[in-house]
This record gives C-alpha cells, sequence and structure tokens, in this order.
C-alpha cells in the first residue's frame, strides 16, 4: 500500500470557523459588525468567516482578509488560520505561501490544532517552508493528540512510509483507527489494507471487510472496487457476487465521473 503526499492534505481546510474549534462561529448581524467595528477580536474573527464562506452575507474575500487581519494581529489563533488559508489559496490577497505559514505558525503556536495540521502538511510538502520530515510529524503530533482527524491520518501516513519517524506499522494502525473512527474515509480504506495484508495487526479478512465496506459505503472509489475483487477472488470472504457486483459497479461509476471532470478543463 505505496501512499502518496497529495493523501495527507485530506482534511486541511475542512473547517474554517473562528469561535471555539468545536463551535459555530456567530452568524453575520448587524450587532456582530458592530462589535467588530468596536475592536471585539472574536467578533472580527467571526465577521471575515462570515465573508469568507459567505453566510448571510455576499461572499466577499477581500472583506474576509480585512476582518482575519485585524482579529489576527490582536492574537486570535482562529483568525491566524483563517488567515494563513486566505494566503495559501490567493483568496482575497495574492497568493504566498510564506506568509501562509507565518500565519499558520503563529496559531498553531497558540495550541489551534487545525493550524498545526496544516502547519505540518506544508513542512512535509516543502510548499512555504522548507522540508522537514521531522517537523512535520511533531506538529501533526501535536495536532493529532487534541483529536484532530486530519492529523491522525497524516501522522499515521509518517508511521507507515517512515517519513520523519521510524517506521512502525502499529502506531500508523493505531493512529489511522483514531482518525477513521472519526469518519475519515481514507484511513478507513488504509487499515482496511493493513487487516487484509497483516501489518501492524493479526491478519483479519473480516475486519478488512469491516473497514473496506465502511470506506466503500462513503464513496471511496478505491475501496468499492477491492471490495468488490476480494469477494469474488478470496476464499476467505464470504462468496456474493452481487454484492461484488455492485461495488465494482459503484467504482466505476466515481471513475467515470472523475474522467468527465478532467475531460471538462
Amino acid at each position: 500500500m505505496k501512499l502518496i503526499p497529495a493523501l495527507l492534505i485530506v482534511g486541511m481546510f475542512a473547517v474554517s470557523g473562528c469561535s471555539k474549534e468545536d463551535k459555530k462561529p456567530e452568524t453575520y448581524s448587524a450587532e456582530l459588525v458592530k462589535k467588530a467595528e468596536g475592536g471585539d477580536a472574536k467578533a472580527q474573527c467571526d465577521l471575515g468567516f462570515c465573508y469568507y464562506e459567505g453566510v448571510g452575507v455576499t461572499q466577499d474575500y477581500k472583506e474576509a482578509v480585512k476582518w482575519y487581519t485585524k482579529s489576527a494581529e490582536q492574537g486570535n489563533a482562529n483568525a491566524q488560520r483563517g488567515l494563513g488559508r486566505c494566503y495559501y489559496k490567493g483568496n482575497g490577497v495574492a497568493q504566498d505561501y510564506k506568509e501562509a505559514v507565518k500565519w499558520y505558525t503563529k496559531s498553531a503556536e497558540q495550541g489551534n490544532a487545525k493550524a498545526q495540521n496544516n502547519l505540518g502538511v506544508r513542512y512535509f510538502t516543502g510548499v512555504g517552508a522548507t522540508q522537514d520530515y521531522k517537523e512535520a510529524v511533531r506538529w501533526w503530533t501535536k495536532s493529532a493528540e487534541q483529536g484532530n482527524a486530519g492529523a491522525q491520518h497524516n501522522l499515521g501516513n509518517s508511521y507507515y512510509n517512515g517519513k520523519g519517524v521510524i517506521q512502525d506499522y502499529k502506531k500508523a494502525v493505531r493512529w489511522w483507527t483514531k482518525s477513521a473512527g472519526q469518519g475519515n474515509v481514507i484511513a478507513q480504506y488504509e487499515i482496511g489494507s493493513c487487516y487484509y495484508k497483516g501489518e501492524g495487526v493479526t491478519q483479519d479478512y473480516k475486519e478488512a471487510v469491516k473497514w473496506y465496506t465502511k470506506a466503500a459505503e462513503q464513496g471511496n472509489a478505491k475501496a468499492q472496487c477491492d471490495l468488490g475483487i476480494r469477494y469474488l477472488n478470496d476464499e476467505d470472504f464470504t462468496l456474493d457476487k452481487k454484492e461484488a457486483f455492485k461495488s465494482i459497479t459503484k467504482a466505476a461509476e466515481n471513475a467515470q465521473k472523475a474522467l468527465e471532470k478532467l475531460k471538462s478543463k
């Protein structure tokens, strides 16, 4: 199961809210604007989020950057992360990976789990920062220990591939399992593969099917295809040609959609 760096970015920008990380930001309102204009850092961050996502107001990336910046300069960790995102994606501001890393770092150093995950990705890929696998692992560990599913997945990848840490399949499975338990579809697929191959865990085809199925039900084409093939070819799997056909058909449909997307670009 060779993993590629692109997979590490899964969940990187899943949430961009600016209240506490586990709560939704305040909805756009005249009162929110008044508080933001009065210098309230949290309100400024929430207002930046509203403009960024177009929640309750017309989407406006430049306004989002304006309010994120005001809040970030007051030390609001979520605004710092949001501003980092704007610079990384070039939304509302000229794209600048180094500036993105600067703001991710400020946020991450305050303990923001999502920023820590994002910063880990930047060190792993070497985009905006000097490539450093050990530094990537350091930030992913901090984020993963706070329960961030993306970081848990990325940390599992690092242990599986021996990037920035000594290769350890058991630790890879441990972190993937935590991520998969939160619904990370790629982690679910990877755990299924580990159980199928007996890497980091005792080989267990039933457990492999369980995780492949979870990933397949979320639309993962690779899991759908592998699940179908396993049903058809493996003596240890319960032979069910209808299920196999269904899984492979779903995988083919997803592949066709992907091809059509590519053709339209």
